[in-house]
């Protein structure tokens, strides 16, 4: 059929059919969910309906706009919803943008615009990009963390949290101990007496200044000198997800220092025990819970304690292995640990020491300096990678070993973190890789303490489990021991001798909350001028950013103590500099605001909880919109522990895995502050988090390994082995797969598609390319099969010559009515378990079976166009509107299948010959083993191969039957 045929759906029609619904569905608002309470409720519509809330990972405003990989979570998530809302459900499904970051104020810093100038315009594209799409979002409630109605309730939060402490004996309702409470109840204890303060002085004999400092020692925001990743290029610090393992910021390649400075941090550690214990209680895939909990690091073990010789001072190494002791034949600690500076020994190096120890230094003192400015010159995660070269160098002191007397060397070494356990470890090379490398390198004495198991390497670390050897002394022996009884006689041991105690450990560590930026939320604090935090009155609110002369950062000397970077806030004087009554009865004073900014995580830590209720002015959520959508299942989620109740949450969160630490750790411990503080009904966050696989396309590498644009690649001739060469500007490239992005220089924008397909085609494209969680290649060309069923479906409905409908009103024949109740049972299913490219491949059949009818009968028709309206909305909207429907489709019931028409008439048996298959039939459903052995035996191939007689016959009516012949 010609192109020019009047109705044939082609991208032209699609684009006129898809744009027309958009603004029908905007104008008469018909994605918009009812709330219980508050300007949007609408209880009638609320009370006799099931909730569910259906959110995506909330995209940041980019300037490139959306590439293809972008949609797919946001088309998956829309295509449940939209089958949830036609189940019945009051179903909330909404998306904002995460607009505070570094790219934006890079772009100011390069442009001299001001980064919300160039954040909205980006927003302004990928909300048209995002309508184009056809999601159907309530759009009431799109939110923007730039928009200061936002970013109040985001500093409102802060100043929560700020204001209360981690109470480790409190019971919570699950019965456990631990839970945030007010710091005011804290401040009634201390005045009280009945908690001491931590030197023993009365409360009210302290200045204001010292109560700052012991609430400060408590409180779930507090600031804090620590060292940090700081970027100079650009005036910020980073965490060590934004550094490469060559120690340069991910975004600008930039160098980075670790270096010291005033830092707001947040007391995520109080919480480590219940981030993960309450992964047990969510819906989560597996891979991700152990994500969180490796990153948790939770871990068994004990703290020990080795005296430094000469000095007044221990060193304490937490290790979960204390059961080998007695190889501990040396010590590490880290760069920045606070006993470094008196560890170092003063004067010459003893005459005895091996050269290899020094660092080829002079002095003890000159050989440490040197390598502690090195190190400050790494990362984490270069100082951490995996194979690099051991470095370090001898202190000069010595510490006893515990368990045999053993003076043994001290080191420093970057390959141990400040960050992790206490800083310092006891070496064990025998039981431990790196500190064998560690101790070969350095001329280190190594001891077995662990029975290698047979046929072991003697050459290389024994790190399996075996019995103890080499470890006794005069009152305890381990030898012989298995390694869980020797753990436990020599913490026994230790405890009873004073020498360490049983204790758990965290790989987290408190959350660094700040960052020298312009382009993020304000701090609400204010310091007096003694240095006192006052948080400002919710009445002033928000805090909003001042305009600054120059948002470029001013770098400064990490080798200089004297100098200091400037965060871009502080150019703003007059807003740094305020008279304020903060209403606490003292009068308007001085005081010097926070310059500072909160990191881009902050506005994304709660924003699902905002969409709930984002036209109220008076609170960040009303308590029963929360209770309602984030209210809790009647059931624990399956394979909770015993009695573990649900803990609440958004039903359903798809983002990418890249997100599924650090977003939603954070997101988990902000709530559950707000949890304990009564501000919310529910535990967690997010109650079933689904990870989407990435969308991948070809990339291609010019001869020095650098990306080049894809679009720009020319294919040439296959050779004559079938491989294809390709070119860029005339110069060979080669070519790869790789997930979409600028960085590949792969982008295929959504707006090709929309124009050469259309939006519905490339929603059924992208949920048909393979299950969600998978990652999946796109392939431009193949995009064509999902119009190739649309434009069927439309065949089948609408002729292409008149515009007419042509289905009629007749009764379905049995043949095509048990295959439209069986995909209407299987797409049910499908749809429910988010296995849309199986629901797609379901309807394409039932499709290819009406277009062999001579006409479609009403019945199907309407099935199919009802259960296709998930998938691709605008058509559907279309043909239900011209099969004569006033109503939109979006609430119009799912179809039911009859469990009647269920039941297979006739199924195919396979038929094997010693277990190969070698034919099929058709038979009854319900045939029995007799006549079905029968049938088979009478089969031509199966005669042929039994001649000589037959050994066996194994049935299993009706669908499979095996033949052993003698």
């Amino acid at each position: 059929m010609s192109d020019t045929t009047p109705y044939r759906y082609t991208a032209e029609l699609a684009d006129t059919i898809e744009t027309a619904w958009q603004d029908r569905w905007e104008e008469q608002g018909t994605f918009h969910a009812p709330n219980p309470a508050g300007p949007w409720a609408e209880p009638d519509k609320v009370d006799d309906r099931e909730k569910l809330l259906v959110l995506d990972m909330f995209p940041y405003p980019s300037g490139a706009g959306l590439h293809i990989g972008h949609p797919l979570g946001y088309i998956a998530t829309d295509v449940f919803a939209r089958y949830q809302r036609m189940t019945g459900k009051n179903v909330l499904h909404c998306l904002g943008y995460d607009a505070f970051g570094l790219p934006a104020e890079q772009y100011a810093v390069q442009t001299g615009q001001h980064p919300r100038k160039t954040t909205e315009e980006n927003i302004v594209v990928m909300k048209r990009q995002l309508r184009r799409l056809g999601l159907a979002h309530d759009d009431r409630r799109a939110i923007e963390t730039i928009d200061p109605k936002y970013y109040k309730w985001t500093q409102w939060i802060f100043e929560q949290i700020w204001d209360a402490w981690y109470d480790v004996d409190a019971v919570r309702e699950d019965g456990g101990t631990g839970r945030a409470r007010p710091i005011s109840e804290l401040v009634e204890q201390f005045a009280s007496g009945e908690r001491a303060t931590p030197d023993g002085r009365d409360w009210a004999g302290l200045s204001e200044r010292e109560q700052a400092e012991v609430l400060d020692g408590f409180r779930l925001a507090y600031t804090s000198q620590a060292p940090v990743n700081w970027a100079p290029g650009l005036g910020t610090v980073l965490s060590n997800e934004e550094v490469t393992s060559d120690g340069r910021s991910e975004r600008g390649n930039f160098p980075v220092f670790k270096t010291n400075l005033r830092q707001w941090m947040m007391r995520i550690t109080a919480y480590a025990d219940r981030l993960a214990d309450d992964l047990d209680r969510v819906d989560w895939p597996e891979k991700v819970k152990l994500m969180q909990r490796n990153w948790i690091g939770r871990s068994q073990g004990a703290l020990v304690r080795f005296p430094v010789v000469g000095q007044d001072a221990t060193l304490e190494v937490f290790t979960t292995r204390p059961d080998t002791l007695f190889g501990a034949t040396f010590m590490v600690v880290a760069p920045e640990h606070p006993l470094l500076e008196s560890l170092v020994s003063q004067g010459d190096w003893d005459p005895d020491v091996n050269p290899v120890w020094t660092g080829g230094a002079a002095t003890p003192r000159d050989a440490v300096a040197a390598y502690r400015l090195a190190a400050s010159r790494k990362s984490d995660v270069e100082r951490q990678t995996e194979g690099k070269d051991k470095t370090g160098v001898f202190t000069g002191a010595y510490a006893t070993n515990p368990v045999n007397g053993e003076q043994i060397p001290v080191f420093v070494a970057d390959y141990v973190l400040m960050g992790y356990g206490t800083g310092a470890i006891m070496a064990v090379p025998a039981q431990d890789a790196r500190d064998w490398e560690y101790a070969e390198k350095f001329g280190l004495p190594i001891v077995r303490t662990v029975q290698p198991s047979e046929g072991h390497d003697d050459s290389t670390a024994f790190t399996g489990d075996g019995p103890a050897i080499n470890s006794a002394n005069d009152e305890i022996s381990l030898d012989g021991l298995a390694v869980a009884d020797a753990k436990a006689a020599i913490i026994e041991w230790l405890v009873a001798k004073g020498y360490g105690e049983e204790t758990v450990n965290y790989k987290l560590r408190d959350w660094l909350f700040s960052r020298q930026r312009y382009w993020g939320e304000p701090f609400p604090i204010v310091f007096d001028e003694d240095g006192v935090a006052h948080k400002v009155p919710e009445s002033m609110l928000p805090v909003e950013l001042p305009d600054v002369p120059d948002y470029s950062p001013k770098t400064f000397d990490p080798d200089d103590d004297s100098s200091s970077p400037e965060a871009p806030l502080s150019r703003a004087t007059e807003w740094v500099d305020v008279e304020l009554d903060l209403g606490d009865g003292r009068g308007p004073r001085r005081f010097t605001r926070e310059t500072n900014t909160m990191p881009n995580w902050a506005g994304s830590c709660w924003y699902y909880l905002r969409y709930l209720d984002p036209a109220n002015d008076e609170a960040f959520v009303d308590p029963e919109n929360e209770a309602y959508w984030m209210g809790r299942h009647d059931a624990p989620v399956e394979g909770a522990p015993a009695g573990a109740a649900d803990p609440g949450g958004v039903d359903l969160y798809i983002g990418g895995v890249e997100h599924a630490v650090l977003h939603l750790l954070y997101a988990r411990f902000w709530h559950k502050v707000l949890f304990d503080l009564g501000h919310v009904t529910s535990e967690e966050p997010f109650r079933k988090y689904f990870s989407q696989g990435y969308i991948q396309a070809y990339a291609y590498r010019d001869d020095r390994g650098q990306p080049v644009p894809a679009a720009e690649v020319v294919e040439g001739e296959s050779g004559p082995d079938g491989e294809v060469a390709f070119t860029w500007n005339g110069q060979p490239v080669t070519r790869e797969f790789g997930k979409i992005g600028k960085s590949l220089k792969n982008v295929v924008s959504p707006d090709e598609m929309y124009d050469a397909y259309g939006a519905d085609t490339l929603r059924v494209y992208e949920m048909s390319m393979g299950p969600l969680e998978q990652s999946k290649p796109w392939e431009t060309r193949a995009v064509v099969g999902a119009q190739r069923f649309l434009q069927r479906l439309w065949r089948n409905v609408i002729d292409e010559e008149t515009g007419e409908v042509r289905v009629v009103d007749a009764p379905l024949d049995q043949d095509t009515l048990h295959v439209l109740h069986r995909t209407i049972d299987a797409v049910t299913r499908d749809y429910a378990a988010l296995g849309f490219n199986t629901a797609i491949a379901r309807l394409i059949e039932l499709n290819n079976a009406l277009t062999k009818l001579d006409a479609v009968p009403r019945e199907a028709a309407e099935a199919i166009v009802q259960m296709v309206a998930p998938i691709a909305p605008h058509i559907a909207e279309e043909l239900w509107r011209r099969l004569g429907h006033d109503e939109t489709i979006t609430y119009v019931p799912f179809p039911v299948a009859d469990p009647a028409l269920l039941v297979e008439d006739t199924v195919t048996c396979v038929v094997q010959i010693k277990g190969k298959v070698r034919d099929r039939i058709e038979v009854p459903s319900d045939i029995s083993e007799d006549a079905l052995r029968e049938q088979v035996l009478a089969l031509p191939k199966v005669v042929e191969a039994t001649a000589g007689g037959v050994r066996t016959v194994i049935v299993r009516a009706p669908k499979l039957v095996n033949v052993v012949p003698a």
